[in-house]
Order: structure tokens, then sequence, then C-alpha cells
């Protein structure tokens, strides 16, 4: 697998650049956000990469750090997220930014990214909550409790098929110290 490129920028455009290596120009698709730190043409760069092989074509994708890179490949792992969408995830902020999104359960972050809607949107923060969502807290400076009741409640309710914002509205009014408490109160309050 190719895991880095070093070379010269020969071609640099709105989706993709191309590294020259030692007289071989590889084309690697990019976000806006690994773009912005792509130098002129003639310049020398090194990337990032992952390799995206499928039955029809061989995709090399670029990125300006590792931490881009491997977000990308969590976000090849929801549903409905392929690399062109996932790139445009990328675009829409930094690293730090989309992870906290993700972890805060920004969901209209996502929506505005073309090709998300709310349903993918919503599987974004359910499915990578857990992966990304301790590392985004304490980026913040927040504290990571991934035994907090009230999102094992919230999480669980997504899981039952309510969306997101369903879950918080539900669980608004409701008291308890347990995730199960919670549960049962919240879906005790939609048969009133």
């Amino acid at each position: 697998m190719i895991a880095l490129i070093s070379g010269n920028v020969a071609v640099r455009r709105l989706d993709h650049v191309i590294v020259d290596c030692g007289g071989v120009g590889y084309r690697l698709a990019v976000s806006d956000q690994t773009l912005r730190q792509v130098p002129a043409v003639g310049k020398s760069v090194t990337l990032h990469t992952q390799l995206i092989v499928r039955d029809d074509t061989i995709a090399l994708y670029g990125f300006a750090s590792e931490d881009e890179r491997d977000l990308f490949t969590l976000l090849l792992g929801v549903q409905s997220v392929g690399p062109k969408v996932a790139l445009d995830v990328l675009s829409g902020g930094t690293v730090a930014e989309l992870r906290s999104a993700i972890a805060t359960g920004d969901a209209k972050r996502f929506q505005a990214v073309k090709g998300v809607g709310k349903r993918t949107a919503e599987r974004i923060i359910v499915e990578l909550r857990e992966k990304v969502g301790a590392g985004a807290a304490l980026l913040d400076g927040g504290s990571a409790d991934a035994d907090d009741p009230r999102r094992i409640a919230r999480d669980g309710l997504v899981e039952l098929g309510y969306s997101f914002e369903e879950a918080e509205s539900l669980l608004a009014g409701i008291a308890g110290e347990r995730a199960e408490d919670l549960i049962a109160g919240a879906l005790r309050s939609t048969r009133r």
C-alpha cells in the first residue's frame, strides 16, 4: 500500500494535485483543507495517502496529516459515505472541528455538505461518536466521560430509531442517574 508520497508539485487543481516523484506523477484527490497546505507548483510536498481499489478504478487520496487520513478512513466505514463524500466532509473544517462536531452531535454541520442528507449526517455522528468523541472532548479541554448516562441513553434512543434531535427532546425533562431509567422515562413520555 502507498502510505506517503514526497516529491514536487507538478499540478495543483481545485480537487486534486499531481506530485512528481522521480519522474512519475501521482494524481491525488485532496480536500480543501489539504489543498490549502499544498505549496505552489515546483515546490516540495509530502502527503499522507490512502489507496482505494475498486472493480473499475484505482484512486489515490492525499492528506496533509495522518489525522485527516484517519478521519477519512473512519468516514468511509459509514454506510452511504464514499470517498467523494468523505473528502467533501473533510473540506468542511479542520480535523479538530469535525471531531468536535461529531462528539457534540452537530448534524447540521454535516448536512451542509453536498451529498449528505439528514439520515447520513446522523449516521456519521452515531457510528463515529465512540471512535472520535473522547479525543475531540479532550482536544476541546473538556472531559471525555464514556460512562455519562445521559449520553448513553441518547445513543440508545438513536439506536431504537429516533433521530438525534428527537432523542435529545425526549430526554429533556427526564430525571435519572442510570441510562436505563432515562430511556424508560423517555419512552413513557411518548405514550402521554
